[in-house]
């Protein structure tokens, strides 16, 4: 795939100088593109590598002098990086999943496939099933009983769909990714030892032994439109309710969803993030790497928390949070910028109260 200066710049909306009918085959970062690359030096800080590298072409900033950088043409969006989405989708060559359904496939003669739906090899699609037009399900896929994939979905290879899970437009779905298995659900014939700790949060000395016992997954997974779901996550089935996730939120690798847990639209949930069973997730929420939320609390509309963060009680809207246990990140900050200053504050509490307690030399 190649386009010209020209192309480019209308697709993304922006401003486009020099020679235009330059063409472009693809895109890298300034200092190894080449010729027919587009160089993405879109501050004055990547601009600089530019003469390493041999683009005639590059994306920069407003305001810049493409010229004196040597350059014989420029793009120039308002906003560089939101740009990026609409050039990378231009110069994606995907995965080369072939169209049609490759004949080592197995589909059910009771699923529904609609038109144009490509099915990789070794792929299996189960009774009830159905495909919206235009998906693509890659190789080694399992496609479980009664599931529905809206529109547009796309599986990358060895992704798997258990029973009755239902899935908007426009998916995309990561490697290995797992969703629709059971909930971690399990209780005691008595109260056990768990509750117990639950309850006083304290020891609980000597117990009785109780086997765990089963609670099984009657609800599914419900997913919303223009989601994506990183390599390996998985997302359980809720025990009477479905597990939901809202249109348009991303979640990146290892992401784990507990059973009956609710995310709402436009979230992100970075790699690592753990959301235990039937915690609430609003609106707009961002989740940085490894956080933790811990079970049947609410995280409100916009909430943002750093790497690491463990949510352990409800987290009003709005909120910007940090560290274990969770706390506003503005206040965490500070009191990590003292706790490194304790060290020196012992030493000088120290040496003062030597001072203080040392005998008057004049006595």
């Amino acid at each position: 795939m190649s386009y010209t200066i020209a192309e480019i710049a209308k697709a993304l909306g922006a401003e486009a100088v020099g020679d235009t009918s330059l063409v472009i085959a693809g895109a890298a970062e300034p200092q190894s593109a080449g010729p027919e690359d587009l160089a993405l030096a879109m501050s004055p800080k990547y601009a600089e590598s530019l003469a390493e590298g041999a683009a005639q072409a590059a994306m920069l900033w407003v305001g810049a002098d493409w010229q004196a950088m040597g350059l014989e043409a420029a793009i120039i969006p308002g906003r560089p990086r939101f740009a990026m989405s609409g050039l990378t989708r231009m110069l994606d060559a995907g995965q080369g999943f072939a169209p049609g359904i490759h004949p080592s496939a197995i589909i059910d003669p009771d699923a529904d496939l609609a038109n144009d739906v490509s099915v990789g090899p070794l792929a299996i699609i189960s009774a009830g099933a159905r495909i919206g037009a235009g998906s693509v399900i890659g190789p080694h896929c399992f496609i479980g009983e009664d599931v529905t994939l809206g529109e547009g979905a796309y599986l990358r290879e060895q992704v798997s769909i258990g029973a009755r899970v239902t899935i908007g437009k426009r998916c995309i779905i990561q490697p290995g990714a797992r969703i629709g298995g059971d909930g971690f659900s399990f209780v005691t014939a008595e109260p056990s030892a768990v509750e117990a700790a639950r309850e006083t949060l304290g020891d609980q000395g000597d117990t009785k032994a109780q086997p765990w016992i089963r609670i099984h997954s009657l609800g599914s997974v419900s997913i919303g439109d223009d989601v994506e779901i990183g390599m390996g996550s998985t997302i359980d089935c809720g025990t009477i309710r479905d597990t939901t996730i809202g249109n348009n939120t991303k979640l990146d690798n290892q992401v784990h969803l507990g059973h009956n847990v609710s995310v709402a639209d436009n979230c992100l949930l970075c790699g690592q993030v753990g959301i235990a069973g039937s915690a609430q997730i609003g609106s707009n929420v961002v989740l940085g790497g490894q956080c933790g939320v811990s079970d049947n609390i609410f995280v409100g509309d916009g909430v943002i928390a750093g790497g690491g963060t463990k949510l352990m009680s409800n987290v009003p809207a709005g909120r910007t949070m940090l560290g274990y246990p969770a706390t506003q990140m503005d206040k965490q900050v500070e009191q990590y910028k003292l706790l490194r200053r304790l060290p020196r504050l012992l030493r000088e509490f120290a040496e003062l109260r030597k001072a203080v307690s040392k005998p008057d030399e004049d006595d």
